[in-house]
């Protein structure tokens, strides 16, 4: 099983790719999706696009289930809580930095 800082990476790393980002996008509207419903919205193959899904599903980003034949996604967002995390981090640092330039320039005036 992969250590939490893998877990981590496996997430950014996920995330990193324009089409998993809209893969993801296409799964916060809906409760799930089958894998040739998702492909439609790509202009490439059924396989390229489940290679995309089983890098989502290694980050824990969507669960798969079978029905039958086909396979339907739906998305695990709480994984994606450590890159709030980690935005929310910086985002307070530049606040922090701003607010000290302005005063300094308050200060200046």
């Amino acid at each position: 099983m992969p250590s939490e800082k893998d877990q981590v990476r496996d997430v950014y790393g996920a995330i990193a790719d324009p089409t998993r980002r809209k893969i993801l996008q296409m799964l916060t509207e809906v409760e799930e999706l089958p894998l040739y419903e998702i492909t439609v919205h790509f202009q490439m193959g059924r396989t390229a696009v489940s290679k995309h899904l089983a890098i989502l599903k290694e980050a824990d980003l969507v669960v798969a289930r079978k029905v039958g034949r086909e396979t339907r996604y739906r998305l695990n967002a709480k994984p994606l809580q450590e890159i709030q995390d980690w935005v929310s981090f910086y985002e307070r640092f530049w606040k922090e930095r701003m607010l000290k330039l302005n005063q300094l320039l308050e200060e200046e005036k």
